[in-house]
């Protein structure tokens, strides 16, 4: 086993991100795995030096070690254009220029029987051009249709191994909940998904244990590694780590921060017995 905790440096970690790494490690410390920190920073507006320094520091002071080196994706963005371009270049993006909110509306006035998923409308040469001509912002978005033209049978053969409490259980992979989703902007080399799963194939990761709000992910991860013939991995989502009230654990809490608690006194056995039980 390969497993990977691949956080974002903007903000400290909490109690949350100490249940998911409990999580991680303790998976492969029973498969006898390895399990490799990965730096997801491509957010540049929001990533800062200090919670990538703070990243490090908790994850030592609970106890846990990982693979060298350690990746910065803000280091290889190199990579992701690479991958980027080879997506264009067989016809699967276009240039997006709708806004967040045009894009909102258009879902909106989809059938109510309709999955609430955006599908965009390409334009001519000549429109294209006029709109990169005047500066107008873009994102790459992939286009689902293109992408089923290009897998043919296999996009709808697409699944996943999804590793629970309960055992193994196989899922199929659906990438229409999602429609034509954005692998990069105008100024941004990269998304989440396409950073994602190119390190995860480049770094060989088998098992991918993360936390349920990115189960929905999953899906377009799947489609992204059947075109590029990248492996799929096992996947377990476990439950998100809530306070008293029920409201998950968010970077905006400082007061649960570890590096709050740990200046308050806190242990790291005393944290562990807490974060353990999701």
């Amino acid at each position: 086993m390969i497993t990977r905790f691949a956080p974002s440096p903007t903000g400290y970690l909490h109690l949350g991100h100490a249940a998911s790494a409990y999580a991680v490690w303790q998976a492969a410390e029973r498969a006898g795995g390895e399990v490799l920190l990965r730096i997801e920073d491509i957010d540049q507006t929001r990533c800062k030096p200090e919670f990538e320094a703070a990243i490090h520091e908790d994850l030592v002071w609970l106890g846990f070690a990982w693979a060298e080196p350690v990746r910065r994706q803000s280091d290889h963005l190199d990579d992701y254009r690479k991958t980027l371009e080879a997506l264009r270049a067989r016809g699967l993006l276009y240039r997006c220029f709708k806004t967040r909110k045009e894009v909102a509306a258009e879902i909106d006035r989809a059938p109510h029987d309709a999955p609430k998923a955006f599908i965009g409308t390409e334009l001519s040469e000549d429109e294209e051009q006029a709109r990169l001509d005047d500066g107008h912002s873009f994102a790459w978005r992939l286009s689902l249709a293109r992408a089923k033209d290009a897998l043919g049978p296999r996009f709808q053969a697409l699944e996943y191994c999804e590793m629970g409490k309960g055992g193994a259980r196989t899922v199929k992979a659906e990438p229409d909940l999602h429609g034509d989703v954005i692998l990069a902007r105008k100024d941004t080399p990269t998304s989440y998904h396409l950073a994602a799963c190119h390190d995860d194939a480049l770094q060989g990761v088998t098992h991918i244990i993360r936390g349920v709000d990115l189960a929905a992910s999953t899906h377009v991860h799947v489609l992204l590694q059947a075109l590029m013939d990248w492996p799929t991995p096992v996947y377990t989502h476990h439950e998100l780590m809530c306070d008293e009230t029920g409201k998950r654990f968010a970077k905006r809490d400082k007061s649960v921060t570890l590096r709050a608690l740990r200046e308050a006194g806190a242990r790291p056995a005393e944290l562990i017995e807490r974060v353990k039980e999701i």
